[in-house]
C-alpha cells in the first residue's frame, strides 16, 4: 500500500475513502477497539466528535481483570507508572466508622485495584494506539450511515466541516450514552433512570485519612434512609480525590438535558447549567467528613445523573456497540468502563479474524452471545448495590471480592467454546484462564508468570502440558503448527530438563489449572479459555474448534 501515515488505515478508491472498521468514538472503548484492531493487524479509522480529551477524572477505577488484558497487549507497565493502588473502603455512618473492607485477592492473582483518571487512561491508550499507526481525528463526528451485506457505507463531518464518505467492511459505536449508532439501528435500550442528581468533582483534600483506601460517607434519618452522601475515590497526586454528592436544590439542572444530547430522553452524564463551587463541595465535606478538612485546588466540577439500561442486541449485522452504547448502570463498584474496555477486546480479536477472511458469521454473532448476559449482569448487580448496598447479595466475600474484580467474568454457554473436560471445579472452556508464577525455563536465572510467556502473542494459544516425563513430549505440536496456533510447553516439575520448555516448578499452574493427564488448554487471544482436552485429541479438537469460529451463523 503505497502513500503516507494515512495509508496504514485507509485506501482510497474513487473519491471514498476504505477502511477495515470504522470506530466511532475515541473514549476508553473505543481506543481500546482500536488498540486491539491494530495489534492484529486490522486497518481501522478512530473518530471522535470533540476537538479535544476532556480533562475530567469520571471514570476512575482500574479493574484487576483489566489490567491482565493490558498486560498481553503490553500495556500494564504504562498504566502501573501511572497509577494508585486502591486497598480497600472505609465507611462511616453519621460521623461513626461502620466497615473497613478489605480489597484483598488470592495470591495468584496478579494485579490489585487501581484509580487512574479517565483522562489518563485515554492517554495511555491513545499514544499507544498512535504507535500502531492510528491517530484520532478529532472533531469528526459520525452522521450517518447504511450497511449492506459487504460493508458500511459512512458519512462523516470532518473537523474543517466538510463532507466525506467512508466505506469500512464493519462499524463499531463506541460514542457512548447518547450513540448516534445505536439511534440508527434502532436498537432498544430499555431500563430508567435514579431520581437523584450528584455533583462531581476533582479536588484536594488535606485530612489523615489513608489515601489507598476510598471513603463513603452518608448521614441516615431515625427511619433508615439515607439523606446526605460523600463518596471520595482517591486520585494519583497529595491528597487528590474524586468526590461526588448529592446535588443541593440550587444547582439542580433535571430540567436540562445531558450535554450533547438534546431529546434523546436518556438522562444519563455530565449535565449543562451552574457548575458546582469549591464552596459547594466543601459544605459537603464540612457536614459529613470523618476528619475535619480543608478542600483546595478544584481541577473541575459537574453535575450529573444515573441511568440504567442496555440494548436488547450488541449488534446489526456489520455494525455493533459496546461500553456506554451498550449498557449505562450506576458507578458503584467502578464496573462500567472496565466492562466496556472488556467489550472491546471480545469484539475486536473476532473482527480481525472476519477481516482475514479466518472468521464466519457465527464467529461475530458470538459477540452479542458472550457480552449481553454480561452486560445484564453488571446491570442489574450494580443498580442492587446502589439501591441496597453490596450487602445486597448473599455470595461470599471472596466471591464478592472476584467478581467485583471482574475475574469471574465466564462465557461456558457460549457456542464458540469447546466442551468441559477434566474436574468439574477446574477452569473450563468459557472461564477466565487464571494467571500463575513459579515458572521457570532453563536459561533463565528467574521465575515468571503465565503472563510474562503469553505477553505480546496476538493469536491463539495452546498450552500443552504433557504430564510427567514418560509421556510424548511432543504430543500436539504438529496440530497445532499446523493450524497456526502458536505454542507453549509447560512441563511438571519432574521433567527431565533436556526437554525445551517452561516448568512448572512452584507447582502453581498444576494447582489451579488441574491437568488430568497429558492435558491441552487453547487460550483466546482476550485471555479466556476457548476449549480444554486430552492432549492426544488435539488435532481433532483444534480443527472443530477452529471449524466452529468459521462457520455461518
Amino acid at each position: 500500500m503505497e502513500g503516507g501515515p494515512a495509508s496504514r488505515w485507509e485506501v482510497l478508491v474513487g473519491n471514498t475513502r476504505t477502511t477495515d472498521v470504522l470506530i466511532a468514538g475515541a473514549g476508553p472503548v473505543g481506543l481500546s477497539a482500536a488498540a486491539e484492531l491494530r495489534r492484529h493487524g486490522v486497518r481501522c479509522r478512530l473518530v471522535d466528535r470533540l476537538p479535544a480529551r476532556l480533562p475530567f477524572a469520571k471514570a476512575v477505577g482500574i479493574q484487576p481483570r483489566t489490567l491482565e488484558l493490558w498486560d498481553r497487549m503490553g500495556l500494564a507497565r504504562t498504566v502501573l507508572e501511572a497509577a494508585i493502588p486502591i486497598s480497600g473502603q472505609l465507611v462511616f455512618v453519621n460521623g461513626v466508622e461502620r466497615a473497613r473492607f478489605e480489597l484483598t485477592l488470592p495470591p495468584e492473582v496478579p494485579y490489585g485495584f487501581a484509580a487512574l483518571p479517565q483522562y489518563e487512561t485515554e492517554r495511555i491508550l491513545e499514544a499507544y494506539v498512535a504507535d500502531l499507526g492510528t491517530e484520532i481525528e478529532r472533531g469528526t463526528e459520525l452522521l450517518s450511515f447504511t450497511q449492506d451485506p459487504d460493508g458500511v457505507t459512512a458519512r462523516l463531518r470532518t473537523a474543517s466541516g466538510a463532507s466525506e464518505e467512508v466505506r469500512a467492511g464493519y462499524l463499531i459505536g463506541c460514542d457512548g450514552a447518547h450513540s448516534v449508532v445505536r439511534k440508527a439501528l434502532g436498537l432498544g435500550f430499555e431500563g430508567g433512570a435514579f431520581p437523584e442528581e450528584y455533583m462531581l468533582a476533582d479536588v484536594e483534600a488535606d485530612w489523615d485519612l489513608p489515601h489507598d483506601y476510598t471513603v463513603r460517607s452518608s448521614h441516615v434519618t431515625d427511619d433508615g434512609s439515607t439523606d446526605d452522601l460523600l463518596v471520595c475515590i482517591p486520585l494519583p497526586g497529595t491528597g487528590r480525590y474524586r468526590m461526588s454528592t448529592l446535588v443541593p436544590p440550587e444547582l439542580s439542572a433535571a430540567a436540562t438535558d445531558p450535554v450533547g444530547a438534546p431529546g434523546d430522553g436518556v438522562t444519563h452524564g455530565l449535565e449543562s447549567g451552574r457548575a458546582p463551587e469549591l464552596s459547594d463541595i466543601q459544605a459537603v465535606v464540612d457536614r459529613l467528613a470523618p476528619r475535619p478538612a480543608t478542600l483546595s485546588r478544584m481541577r473541575w466540577a459537574s453535575v450529573f445523573r444515573i441511568s440504567h439500561r442496555i440494548v436488547d442486541r450488541y449488534a446489526d449485522g456489520r455494525v455493533f456497540v459496546a461500553g456506554d452504547a451498550a449498557h449505562i448502570h450506576p458507578p458503584t463498584g467502578a464496573q462500567g468502563m472496565n466492562t466496556g474496555i472488556q467489550d472491546a477486546c471480545n469484539l475486536g480479536w473476532k473482527l480481525a479474524l472476519a477481516v482475514r477472511g479466518e472468521g464466519g458469521p457465527a464467529l461475530l454473532a458470538g459477540y452479542d452471545a458472550e457480552r449481553r448476559p454480561v452486560g445484564e449482569e453488571v446491570v442489574g448487580r450494580t443498580v442492587r448495590h446502589a439501591r441496597q448496598g453490596v450487602q445486597a447479595d448473599p455470595d461470599d466475600p471472596r466471591t464478592l471480592m472476584l467478581r467485583e474484580a471482574q475475574l469471574l467474568v465466564g462465557y461456558r454457554h457460549s457456542p464458540l467454546i469447546g466442551t468441559p473436560y477434566g474436574p468439574s471445579d477446574a477452569p473450563q472452556p468459557g472461564d477466565r484462564a487464571p494467571d500463575c508464577g513459579g515458572l521457570t525455563a532453563a536459561v533463565a536465572a528467574y521465575p515468571l508468570r503465565l503472563l510474562d510467556i503469553l505477553r505480546g502473542r496476538t493469536g491463539h494459544v495452546l498450552i500443552r502440558y504433557p504430564g510427567d516425563e514418560a509421556a510424548d513430549p511432543d504430543a500436539g505440536v504438529a496440530a497445532a503448527t499446523e493450524a497456526g496456533l502458536e505454542v507453549v510447553t509447560l512441563l511438571c516439575r519432574e521433567a527431565a530438563p533436556t526437554i525445551p520448555g517452561y516448568r512448572d516448578t512452584g507447582t502453581e499452574f498444576a494447582r489451579l489449572y488441574r491437568p488430568d493427564g497429558p492435558t491441552g488448554f487453547l487460550v483466546r487471544p482476550d485471555g479466556q479459555l476457548g476449549a480444554r482436552f486430552p492432549l492426544s485429541e488435539t488435532a481433532a479438537l483444534v480443527t472443530s474448534y477452529f471449524s466452529a469460529l468459521s462457520a455461518s451463523a
